[in-house]
């Protein structure tokens, strides 16, 4: 959300990516369990899966939108740090349903 310059376009087009990744994981992935068989149904599991991920992700940035919240959140924080960390660790929505299955239990 912040990157390097902490943008209200950034945060922008962060908050559309996650929005329509939900939606568009969500829905190709229902199209190819509905429309499509055999190994087609796997690949739709595993698109809903990812789509699902999105959207705690979007959640969570839309209520990071207001650039006070996002410094409040970022106070503190090495932000070049966190973004050599993270452009690894983004490769882990691709693991259907991870990032669900943490936000609810994060909740807990």
């Amino acid at each position: 959300m912040y990157g390097t310059q902490g943008t209200e376009r950034r945060r922008r087009i962060i908050i559309a990516e996650f929005v329509l990744a939900a939606l568009g994981g969500i829905a190709v992935g229902l199209y190819l369990l509905l429309a499509a068989g055999g190994a087609a149904i796997v690949i739709g599991v595993v698109a809903i899966g990812v789509g699902v991920n999105y959207v705690p992700l979007a959640a969570h940035a839309i209520s990071l939108r207001a650039p006070a919240t996002l410094r409040a959140e970022l106070a503190g924080s090495d932000v070049r740090g966190e973004l050599r960390r993270y452009s690894v660790s983004q490769f882990w929505v691709f693991v259907p349903f991870l990032f669900a299955v943490l936000a609810l239990a994060q909740r807990r």
